[in-house]
């Protein structure tokens, strides 16, 4: 059917409701109710499919709730509709953007300046996206100039002057040590910085730590222990001391489990990462880590992890921490019933946690196979599988989940990457439970945070819910890139 046919098939009566669905979604949009607002304009798409403003608002709010690839395919509807509507351009920009597809990008820009010369933001936009291409295509020849030389192989922090007036944490003849961690926490809830020497020697450390690990981590957990599972914290420094003043401190005695995005977002990822790193040098058997789809270099440059450490280091420690994230590992599976990853299944059946153990991971995240569907696949509520909300990965139904399950013997799998209202969602029967750790997520979904315990004997989990705490004046996203904060 042509679009004028389609406009002929529209009624007056569907077309004046389609609006004023439009006109009540944007209000849900304003008040941060992002998915009740592509509810509303998902109907009044449905009505008059023929508005591209429609599309372009579902775009935005598709893009506030990281559905990137739903947001690319409503941007490029609302162009095909009318090639006149700019914000369709920004919006596809965006997405392209959020998927680390910048050349594409580059070119939506364009097509804007070529159809509005005269458009100041365009150009701008335009020109800050071009030097996110250009820094690109320059780290990427000097990275095959160094035959991929490593940065911890360049840093003698023994060189490293701690000066007089330092009175923040030190390691202890180089030891991380709970009174460290205790100091180390009470200096960033201040606002405190950690001296340089100190983090660049934690940093090496770690790698040399997670470097040891297979890319599916084993965990055994007694009958009688307690064990925790954290989701997201995505730089919500305060949020975290929160779940340790909720659930008590890491220890021998107490073990966690963090699954992913520690960073990114929020404006205290440092804090958290290197509180998160601490433990884990600290506890190296009763504390893990496993790695996030923002835990990658693309995610760091846009979303201000990136940033935060040069402004708080330097760009060689941002470096360091992109060897680093590297070498996380990509799940744990726990008294080998339960399996627990940061995004999800696989595009295919009859995956093992042996290929999963044999995941070469020392790398960035490709845009497929089994790593990129650990880090970015989500669970749907129908059958089967479909393609990613997001771009990347893939969406996988109950049944699914069910015959992964039974082909490796596992009770359920635990996931984390997406909001949830009460901070978890148990789904698939059951077999697939997501837990999502940071509350009020970037200060504007007003979700609830929650984190899982269980023990060794039953597994069966168990969820404590909390609300975000306040935080000093910094607002999320203040060290992202200028270019994606101010389309955010």
């Amino acid at each position: 059917m042509s679009l004028d046919s389609e406009q002929n098939a529209v009624s007056a009566e569907d077309a004046k409701k389609a609006e004023e669905l439009k006109v009540e979604a944007n209000e849900h949009f304003k008040k941060q109710d992002f998915l009740e607002s592509i509810r509303l304009y998902t109907e009044a798409i449905n009505l008059n499919p023929t508005v591209a403003v429609y599309y372009g608002n579902r775009s935005i709010a598709n893009l506030k709730v990281e559905c990137f690839g739903y947001a690319l395919a409503d941007a490029s509807k609302a162009i095909e509709l009318d090639k006149s509507y700019v914000k369709g351009y920004y919006r596809k920009a965006m997405a392209y953007m959020s998927l680390g597809k910048f050349k594409q990008a580059l070119k939506t820009f364009e097509a804007v300046i070529k159809a509005r010369p005269n458009d100041k933001d365009a150009k701008a936009k335009y020109t800050e996206c071009n030097k996110i291409c250009s820094k690109l295509a320059f780290e990427k020849a000097i990275a095959v100039d160094d035959l991929k030389k490593s940065v911890a192989e360049t840093i003698n922090f023994e060189g490293m002057v701690i000066e007089d007036d330092y009175k923040g944490p030190a390691l202890e003849d180089g030891k991380v040590t709970e009174k460290f961690m205790k100091d180390l926490i009470s200096t960033f809830k201040e606002q405190g910085k950690l001296h340089r020497r100190f983090a660049y020697q934690m940093l090496l450390d770690v790698k040399q730590y997670f470097m040891s690990q297979p890319s599916l981590v084993d965990i055994k957990v007694p009958d009688d222990e307690k064990f925790t599972i954290c989701g997201d914290i995505h730089g919500q420094f305060y949020d975290l001391l929160n779940i340790f003043e909720l659930n008590g401190l890491p220890s021998e005695t107490n073990p966690y489990l963090f699954n992913g995005d520690f960073v990114d977002r929020g404006s205290f990822s440092v804090e958290c990462i290197f509180t998160l790193f601490g433990f884990k040098l600290l506890y190296p058997n009763h504390f893990f880590m496993s790695r996030g789809n923002h835990e990658s270099q693309t995610m760091n440059q846009m979303y201000g992890f990136e940033g935060e450490v040069k402004e708080k280091f330097s760009s060689q420690m941002s470096n360091l921490f992109t060897e680093v994230f590297n070498w996380l590992p990509l799940a744990h599976c726990i008294n080998q019933r339960v399996l627990v990853m940061h995004g999800g299944l696989f595009s295919k059946d009859d995956v093992t946690l042996d290929a999963l153990r044999e995941i070469d991971r020392n790398r960035q995240p490709p845009e497929d196979g089994l790593m990129c569907e650990l880090l970015w696949s989500d669970p749907m509520p129908d059958n089967d599988r479909a393609p990613s909300k997001r771009g990347v990965g893939v969406q996988f139904g109950p049944n699914v989940t069910d015959k992964f399950c039974q082909h490796n013997k596992l009770d359920y799998i635990v996931r984390s990457h997406e909001v949830k209202d009460d901070g978890y969602e148990v789904a698939h029967n059951g077999k697939c439970i997501t837990v999502f750790s940071a509350p009020n997520y970037c200060d504007q979904m007003g979700n609830k945070g929650a984190f899982i315990t269980l023990n060794g004997k039953d597994m069966k989990p168990k969820f404590t819910k909390y609300n975000a705490v306040p935080h000093p004046d910094v607002k999320p996203m203040t060290y992202a890139s200028q270019f994606f904060s101010s389309l955010m």
